[in-house]
């Protein structure tokens, strides 16, 4: 699955991590970098992807 997320985060970076982490201040941030900058959006997407483990709410 973290493949797929990758996949999405190369294509659209927020989205692969909203995938992983979901709206949370991750999922902010990333926007802003990738608003900034295509290339920092996806290398924090991947970073969380590849760190982050999975959310699961409670």
């Amino acid at each position: 699955m973290d493949l797929i997320r990758i996949i999405l985060a190369i294509i659209l970076p927020p989205l692969g991590v909203f995938l992983q982490v979901g709206l949370g201040k991750h999922f902010w941030l990333n926007i802003l970098l990738t608003l900034l900058g295509y290339i920092p959006g996806i290398v924090h997407a991947v970073w969380i992807i590849a760190r982050v483990p999975e959310h699961r709410p409670a």
